[in-house]
């Protein structure tokens, strides 16, 4: 029994139509007859003896069982297949390309700034491409091959997603400036000193639920005044007295945006610290940009 034969051209309209789950999107991406992009998928549907996508008059395409673990295969060797050319090219030069790297939207403006700084000093001739978003979007992106490695809290990580410590990152406490209890010097407070207070809260997927679960593993209901899913606002609001927030990230600044203060407070209780992970996902193999920026990721964390 001869081995299948297929085309790379095959293989790359495939993929454009497997992520858009739909002819037409991958012809427009692709700049080609949507003629050409279905029998393209035909022929390699014959070729391989197998079904990869069902087409549903009017309502797109969708991947058979099958064919969504063809298309995770073919993300890993189209994204091998770029890097064997620049491998060529290269002869043993700095690498070359670009690599997407994705980073959860609270995350992104604490850990990304000195990582890319340093790692564009190592590999000046890469350019890193980013996408910030939330916990669900960066998950599907890593699943669509449309970034590589995705910087996220270590929590509701699905089985095909491998994950590698980085950094950890303590809750604390944040209240205004003139609140009775910033005047503290020892600048620490219990979760049960904040029961009565009015909570200002971080209202992002997953984030919300954590910071709650922090409060009421401790016995406290917490009364929430206002709800925001922007990091600067909550501290905005806490500076002009709305109340007081648990956050895990903290600025080296206590200034607000608005030019007001407020004071961090370091938690007595045994509350555990979210891991940060680097994550991937489980069985594709990294391109060498991505390996590189994994191990600056590690060095970053050891030191």
């Amino acid at each position: 029994m001869s081995e299948p034969s297929f085309t790379l051209v095959q293989l790359r309209y495939f993929e454009a139509a497997a992520r858009h789950l739909s002819m037409t999107a991958a012809s427009k991406e692709l700049m080609v007859s949507q003629s050409a992009v279905s029998t393209a998928i035909a022929q390699l549907e014959k070729e391989m003896g197998v079904q990869f996508l069902l087409r549903h008059h009017a309502r797109g395409l969708s991947l058979t069982t099958a064919g969504e673990e063809f298309y995770k295969r073919v993300l890993d060797f189209l994204a091998h297949g770029a890097e064997l050319v620049e491998t060529a090219r290269q002869s043993g030069t700095d690498l070359v390309g670009t690599l997407t790297v994705g980073c959860f939207t609270t995350l992104a403006p604490f850990r990304l700034p000195s990582l890319l700084a340093e790692f564009e000093t190592r590999h000046p001739r890469v350019h890193v491409s980013l996408r910030e978003g939330e916990h669900k979007a960066l998950k599907g992106a890593l699943r669509a091959g449309e970034t590589e490695l995705a910087m996220l809290y270590g929590y509701d990580l699905d089985d095909d997603i491998d994950r590698e410590v980085v950094g950890t990152a303590a809750p604390y406490a944040l209240v205004s400036e003139d609140h009775r209890l910033a005047r503290r010097k020892s600048r620490k407070v219990s979760l049960h000193e904040l029961a009565e207070e009015p909570m200002v809260l971080l209202d992002l997927p997953h984030s919300r639920e954590y910071l709650q679960s922090i409060l009421s593993d401790a016995g406290v209901a917490p009364r929430v005044r206002h709800r925001t899913s922007g990091y600067e606002t909550v501290r905005a609001l806490v500076a002009s007295g709305h109340g007081f927030a648990l956050l895990n990230q903290r600025p080296p600044d206590d200034t607000t945006y608005a030019g007001a203060r407020v004071v961090p407070l370091t938690l007595t209780d045994e509350v555990p610290s979210l891991e940060i992970v680097l994550a991937t996902m489980r069985g594709v193999r990294l391109t060498r940009r991505a390996q590189e920026f994994r191990e600056l990721c590690r060095a970053q964390y050891s030191s």
